[in-house]
């Protein structure tokens, strides 16, 4: 493995392990775990299209929805596809499933990260999708 493939392989074991500590802070309701993981000009978009621009807007309505959530169940966030559109800038397609004891909805969040100088991946640009259902 030379030194780029090397680089990429760390950037990909990095990004995994932002998602993972997302579905770690949604489980726990934990607001200021899932607040890190933000660089500090994030816009988010939730998945009822509630446009959230800056760290500050993104923790305002963070604190206030996150503890209160109410999901019985298990939530879970699978990458499904890195794609680096620059070495410190990657597109990362996420699937989110939440299973309650009577229904399984999901999620299909594209994050927008970057790489902080010092080597840490950040959410940047998000947009959480929720999946419609479909009756087959």
């Amino acid at each position: 493995m030379n030194i780029e493939q090397a680089a990429r392989a760390a950037s990909i074991k990095a990004i995994e392990e932002v998602v993972a500590t997302v579905e770690r802070t949604q489980r726990a309701k934990d607001a200021e775990g899932f607040l890190a993981l933000f660089h500090p000009d994030a816009l988010w978009t939730t998945a009822h299209g509630k446009v959230l621009v800056g760290f500050e807007e993104i923790a305002a309505f963070t604190r206030t929805v996150l503890p209160a959530a109410s999901w019985d169940g298990e939530v879970t966030y699978e990458v499904v596809h890195i794609q680096f559109l620059r070495p410190d800038v990657a597109a990362v397609k996420v699937r989110q499933l939440y299973r309650g004891a009577d229904e399984t909805s999901e999620g299909a969040p594209l994050y927008v990260m970057t790489r902080e100088p010092e080597g840490r991946w950040l959410l940047t640009a998000c947009q959480n999708t929720q999946v419609a259902s479909t009756a087959a």
